[in-house]
């Protein structure tokens, strides 16, 4: 890949990688490093990687560089405990887009990152697979048990209204 065809792929990847990361991590700081931290490694392997391998590539590595912090925080032992202030919990929703977000908030990591992919980012299954290391069979389940509890969150959408 030539350098021309590196900036290429910056400018029009950068934002969707962004995004998606965004909505996994939930911090813009956080996300602005993983995507830096991706595209560094794009281009010290800009010599190995085709043009055409550069959007997987990239979106694995930014997958897997986002579990890997995850798992990292989980093991870490936090000593201390702040008070979070409570959100009032309102039975009546005006805002469908709030609603979605802070249902999707709410999922398991690996399948808010498959439903990402698949529905705001609009990967194929098989590319969803090589992004994140699972088996295509993998990613519809995951995907499927996503929606389901987005479902029965949700509710019907009378109730949302």
């Amino acid at each position: 890949m030539t350098t021309r065809e590196y900036n290429e792929i910056v400018e029009i990847y950068a934002n969707r990688l962004f995004r998606y990361v965004l909505r996994t991590v939930r911090d813009r700081e956080r996300a602005h490093d993983l995507v830096q931290d991706s595209f560094e490694k794009l281009w010290r392997n800009v010599g190995e990687i085709g043009y055409s391998k550069a959007k997987p590539y990239l979106f694995s590595i930014a997958h897997n560089t986002m579990v890997d912090m995850i798992r990292k925080e989980n093991r870490q032992i936090v000593t201390e405990t702040s008070e979070m202030p409570k959100i009032a919990d309102h039975h009546q929703y005006s805002d469908l887009k709030e609603v979605l977000d802070e249902a999707v908030n709410k999922l398991p990591e690996v399948q808010r990152s498959v439903l990402l992919l698949r529905d705001y980012e609009g990967y194929s299954y098989q590319e969803i697979g090589d992004i994140t290391g699972l088996n295509e069979s993998q990613v519809k389940v995951y995907i499927y048990r996503a929606r389901v509890f987005l479902k029965n969150y949700i509710g019907q959408i009378e109730t949302v209204l």
